[in-house]
């Protein structure tokens, strides 16, 4: 999705992992986000924090990103009669964004249930966040397993150009945790 982010790293990265691993389809839905504001990672005006978060839902919180993510997928999914949703979210080492709790997902998942031909024709739609629970130490060994190379994804909030990462941001310390809790080098391209 490019929904106005400050960068087009992780959309670059997407598409060369979907590529890498053989994805029969890889499509960027373009929404404007920036728009609206409201977060440090669609408003250049708002500074990216670098010294971790301080409590309560962090600035690079984006207001409703989830909904509208998951809203588009669902659109997707009716066209292609997908019985599924996959989503990223995780709720174990995050910066607390609302939209990333199991609860949130399965009130998505409920809402989609009663809100298209899909579901009342039959057809379930399941919303599945397989890293939910993970601690991001899991997530990197997973991600090792099923054969992405850490260096090829993007988490950071405010990479560089080249997409390298910024190494100080909440998405990078999270990151970095995690390599160091998996006893795994990490081969994220940082700047520093």
């Amino acid at each position: 999705m490019d929904y106005g982010q400050r960068h087009g790293a992780e959309l670059e990265a997407a598409k060369r992992v979907a590529k890498r691993l053989g994805a029969v389809e890889h499509r960027v839905v373009r929404i404007d986000l920036a728009q609206f504001g409201g977060s440090a990672l669609t408003d250049r005006k708002i500074e990216v924090p670098s010294a971790g978060v301080k409590g309560g839902i962090p600035v690079t919180y984006v207001p409703a990103r989830n909904t509208i993510l998951l809203s588009l997928a669902l659109s997707w999914a009716e066209v292609l009669q997908a019985q599924h949703i996959f989503i990223g979210a995780n709720a174990v080492d995050y910066s607390g964004y609302p939209d990333c709790r199991p609860e949130y997902l399965k009130a998505f998942e409920s809402m989609a249930n009663l809100a298209t031909k899909a579901a009342v024709e039959g057809r379930r739609i399941e919303v599945r966040a397989p890293l939910i629970d993970l601690p991001k130490a899991q997530i990197v060994k997973l991600a090792l397993e099923l054969g992405v190379d850490p260096a090829e994804t993007v988490t950071c909030y405010q990479p560089d150009p080249e997409g390298r990462a910024c190494g100080v941001c909440d998405a990078c310390r999270i990151r970095k945790a995690g390599f160091v809790d998996a006893g795994i080098e990490d081969t994220t391209r940082y700047i520093e």
